[in-house]
């Protein structure tokens, strides 16, 4: 399928690499798609931490309704952070381990921040009970991970910030009402924490109606990156057209992801202190828009600055892939002036 209209394009100074850096024909066990990745660098390399759901494949998928039977979360190496990615040879967490407690079902989409030295991972978490969002410790040599806290049902997207704020540490995260806002109407929010355990202050940072280009839903992506103007931050926004029909594997995805950009104070990041008026990134090429489980989804779990200024945006692409786009800090910076 093409992209859908309105057409929206990525912003020029955006550079999307051609190819995905990571397809499901990389992994060393089942895989059927790999995609929402976290990176982050660590001794000297970097690491990626992905989302895998295996068990079927379009055909079966379509034809005989086969869903999928399972979701893992890999880790792989990376030198350059771009090709040559090595993977572990088991998964670190998988929803068909028979040891887990059978109140969870599953963790997935994970976000990887370091904070003070130490690894700190946010995942989804499918419970029998709802969804929950996890904050976990990885190891430092990456064979293990501790969870801290769960919040109650319903809460995903979170992502930590990459340093204390005024003594806290601070999340950001997208609450799922269904009462008290029109139907996936979710906003991105902002909580803080002196332990990582006990999560309160919560604020609401962006509502869906300060989006211009959507009508669903907007939610946290990638770490921010701490500039001298302010929290550089990512975040999705969705928007919904019921004309759209079939539009990947499931018979009815009518949705379209893409990603905005916005400047969070410093010191008090529920305040935004520049919106771009219009998406940074959006699905434009083949394996963003026709081909892939759900196409036209472009969400990034990953936002780097090297040393040159250089901004690397590790982006899941059609919920399939791993993908990789870069753009300068300044220009990234011009666009909220």
């Amino acid at each position: 399928m093409p992209a859908v209209t309105p057409i929206w394009k990525t912003h020029p100074c955006i550079k999307k690499r051609e190819q995905p850096i990571v397809v499901p024909a990389d992994i060393p066990y089942p895989c059927s798609l790999v995609f929402n990745a976290g990176v982050v660098k660590h001794r000297g390399e970097y690491v990626m931490i992905f989302r895998n759901d295996y068990g079927t494949n379009r055909i079966l998928y379509e034809t005989v309704k086969k869903k999928f039977s399972g979701t893992s979360v890999g880790i792989a190496r990376s030198k350059n952070g771009i090709d040559g990615w090595v993977f572990d040879p088991q998964p670190l967490i998988d929803s068909n381990d028979p040891n887990k407690d059978p109140e969870l079902k599953r963790y997935y989409d994970p976000r990887i921040t370091k904070i003070d030295g130490k690894l700190y991972l946010c995942l989804a978490t499918d419970t029998r009970h709802g969804i929950r969002g996890t904050i976990a410790e990885l190891s430092d040599d990456l064979t293990t991970f501790t969870p801290i806290s769960a919040s109650v049902p319903d809460n995903r997207n979170m992502v930590l910030f990459p340093e204390k704020i005024g003594g806290e540490y601070v999340r950001l995260e997208r609450p799922m009402p269904i009462y008290s806002r029109h139907n996936e109407c979710f906003d991105l929010w902002l909580s803080r924490s002196p332990d990582l355990v006990y999560w309160g202050r919560s604020a609401l940072v962006l509502g869906t109606e300060r989006v211009p280009w959507i009508n669903d839903k907007v939610g946290p992506t990638a770490s921010p990156i701490k500039t001298k103007d302010g929290w550089l931050t990512l975040f999705h926004a969705v928007d919904k057209d019921d004309a759209r029909g079939k539009n990947g594997w499931e018979p009815t995805w009518k949705k379209r992801y893409t990603t905005g950009l916005m400047l969070l104070d410093l010191e008090d990041p529920s305040k935004v202190l520049a919106l771009y008026d219009k998406p940074l990134l959006t699905p434009e090429l083949p394996f963003e828009t026709d081909k892939g489980f759900r196409q036209n989804v472009i969400f990034p779990c990953a936002m780097l600055l090297e040393d040159d200024g250089e901004v690397r945006i590790y982006y899941g692409a059609s919920d399939t892939c791993v993908c990789l786009a870069t753009a300068k800090l300044d220009d990234l910076l011009g666009l909220l002036k």
